[in-house]
């Protein structure tokens, strides 16, 4: 892996102090620093399901040299310092068990959307992600039923982008061998019009 870490170890624990104190402070919400606020999302049962069940669908296809971590700090910077939902980083890293990791050791990441995280999801992460040279980034929308896959990482986002609706099958060729993820048990939130 080339790509560098801007953030350093004090910056990094620092950061990570900041967001256990809030996490402490409001049990239920996710916590991350997106263009340096603190931002809390309420998460959702579909939103836990979701991960869970992309998980388990993709981790029996991995080679045993990658295992994910999930909601775990992730700095990139000063003002960002992303939880991504699922992360796929190497195995010998992920036993680490370390309460930040950098971004550089990602291969694939994955998103969940929730009303409030919208923008952030598909937009600020986007353009962030894919600054920091991450090769895959997955968003799954139980709110549209649909995942975007992004690759091809460039200085203003991804170049590479489909969409696939809940239902059909999401491929993704990454640098560890191919992954596919059938989304129709994925679940839709029910207030989205079929």
């Amino acid at each position: 892996m080339d790509r560098e870490a801007d953030v350093t170890v004090s910056e990094s624990d620092r950061l990570h102090s900041q967001l256990s104190r809030f996490e402490d402070m409001f049990p239920g919400y996710r916590m991350e620093i997106v263009e340096g606020a603190i931002v809390m999302s309420p998460l959702k049962p579909h939103h836990n399901e979701t991960i869970w069940e992309v998980r388990s669908l993709l981790k029996p296809q991995l080679p045993p040299e990658w295992g994910f971590i999930s909601d775990v700090a992730v700095p990139f910077d000063g003002d960002n310092e992303y939880c991504p939902d699922l992360a796929l980083i190497p195995d010998a890293e992920r036993r680490k068990n370390l309460s930040a990791y950098p971004p550089d050791l990602i291969e694939l990441a994955v998103e969940v959307v929730s009303p409030s995280s919208v923008r952030n999801d598909y937009e600020v992460k986007d353009r962030a992600y894919a600054r920091r040279g991450i090769p895959h980034y997955l968003i799954f929308d139980p709110y549209k039923a649909q995942c975007t896959t992004l690759w091809n990482p460039g200085p203003d986002g991804y170049r590479g982008r489909d969409v696939i609706p809940y239902g059909g099958t999401v491929v993704v060729e990454t640098g560890i061998g191919k992954l596919s993820l059938d989304t129709s048990p994925l679940p839709v939130d029910p207030g989205t019009a079929a």
